[in-house]
């Protein structure tokens, strides 16, 4: 199909099968979703904690990024063949036929959003399904197009703290919208050093991600500073509001320094050990503000 072969699949061991399932959802990437939705539900709890209404929250919002990045495979499988990161998925691979991976990836994606509506409430539901669809109809088919698919699908990746804070509060308010700006702006010095690392093989994919269309990186460097920048005061805006005190404050603030320090420092030798700095600064600051926001709670 489409070019790709398609393996005789009832000649793979059922632990090929269970494994390629498990890649289609992207686990890391589900986790990450998870932990945010989390991060969003506790924020917004503090002293209604439900349990239950958190294990729903989890699991719906779980289920429906699972589905998200099974149906984002079966579009790209064309385009994954040609590049060497993703050659070796099921799905271009040829070990799984993508009428089975659409198969899987809808009934996912179905449940997580009849989770959500059912046992959380409607409202986050829809952010779920705005989700979905701005990551699978929005996003994926942009992605061929244009380089302002990064900022766009960075919209879908900042929805999941909200859906944690709208599964205890039901509303979405000025904090809601905090945690949003703060999940938007961590991701795109992200996604850019990722593109600058592989833009030889988005270019094999015909992507035109701004690495591609900007060899010597200038605008990719400047543009990792202005959001690595705009992430600081955004940062702080929990302390300010009163869901964290001055131990979040200070860490937060430090953290988001480091942060533009490796984005400064990348733009100014656009290379690839600069960008694999970015994004390794990138993977610890997350982790670290959930860590400050714990020891917050812990101390306040």
């Amino acid at each position: 199909m489409n070019g790709i072969p398609v393996s005789d699949e009832p000649s793979l061991p059922i632990s090929v099968k269970l494994a390629d399932f498990w890649e289609m959802t992207k686990p890391g990437i589900t986790l990450m979703v998870v932990l945010t939705a989390g991060l969003g539900y506790l924020l917004a709890a503090q002293d209604r904690f439900d349990f239950l209404l958190l294990v729903h929250t989890l699991l719906g919002t779980g289920l429906i990024s699972a589905g998200a990045s099974v149906l984002n495979q079966v579009l790209e499988r064309d385009t994954d063949a040609l590049m060497h990161r993703t050659a070796g998925r099921p799905l271009p691979a040829g070990r799984m036929d993508p009428d089975v991976a659409l198969s899987f990836g809808v009934p996912l994606a179905v449940l997580g959003l009849l989770e959500l509506a059912l046992a959380v409430n409607l409202l986050t539901a829809l952010l779920g399904a705005a989700a979905l669809a701005g990551y699978v109809f929005v996003y994926t088919p942009l992605k061929r197009v244009s380089s302002l698919a990064t900022v766009i699908g960075a919209v879908p990746g900042a929805i999941p703290p909200m859906m944690g804070w709208s599964a205890v509060r039901n509303d979405l308010d000025a904090a809601a919208w905090v945690l949003f700006g703060i999940l938007f702006f961590w991701q795109l010095p992200h996604f850019l050093a990722i593109a600058w690392l592989c833009r030889e093989d988005y270019a094999r994919g015909g992507f035109p991600m701004l690495p591609v269309l900007d060899p010597e990186g200038f605008r990719t460097g400047r543009q990792a500073v202005l959001y690595s920048a705009a992430l600081v005061p955004i940062s702080l805006l929990p302390s300010l509001l009163g869901l964290m005190g001055t131990v979040y404050f200070f860490g937060a603030f430090a953290f988001g320094l480091t942060y533009l320090g490796f984005a400064f420092a990348f733009a100014e030798a656009r290379s690839n050990p600069g960008a694999r700095r970015l994004m390794l600064a990138s993977l610890v600051y997350f982790p670290a503000l959930l860590l400050v926001m714990l020891l917050d709670r812990v101390v306040s």
